[in-house]
């Protein structure tokens, strides 16, 4: 199969997380086409952590709560399963150690080795699976120069803050 064709059914996974300790993280997973448009939207409920919780777990607390617990469920519940997980939450990458989809986060600039800038976007990995930027390099590079990846993350935490407000109206 040819990068060209790859691209033409390219399905994008953003994932990215609201939220903080004392009212609860809510995550939510927007698949997206190559072009953007949405083709399914998942979103957890708020996950609060219990004081013992936040105790036992310590500095590893956000990371299994954004990463392990609500991302992976989220990841396993879509229906439209996404080739790619771009996400703006470093948190969040843990998820990696969980699924077989490459992914990555959006950063501001390369800071360290587990990090690669195509076009005007730097992307970290997680320091366990470098090898995920072989993937971003040589398969979907070109239509990633091209694209505002921050966008969509930026419509899942619009939608997040939606779906929070109705609950709670």
């Amino acid at each position: 199969m040819s990068v060209g064709s790859r691209n033409d059914k390219l399905k994008l996974g953003f994932l990215t997380a609201i939220g903080g300790r004392e009212k609860g993280y809510v995550a939510g997973l927007l698949v997206t086409n190559q072009f953007g448009r949405p083709l399914e939207f998942q979103c957890t409920t708020p996950v609060k952590p219990n004081r013992t919780q936040q105790i036992l777990y310590g500095p590893t607390l956000v990371p299994f709560i954004m990463g392990e617990l609500i991302a992976r469920t989220l990841v396993e519940k879509v229906g439209v399963k996404p080739e790619l997980i771009l996400t703006d939450r470093t948190e969040i990458l843990d998820l990696r150690n969980h699924v077989s989809t490459p992914m990555f986060c959006i950063v501001e600039e390369s800071e360290t080795d587990d990090s690669v800038t195509i076009g005007q976007q730097t992307f970290r990995a997680h320091s366990s699976f470098l090898s995920d930027h072989e993937m971003i390099a040589e398969q979907i590079a070109s239509m990633l120069s091209h694209a505002d990846l921050a966008e969509p993350l930026e419509r899942v935490r619009m939608a997040l803050q939606e779906t929070i407000s109705l609950a709670a109206a």
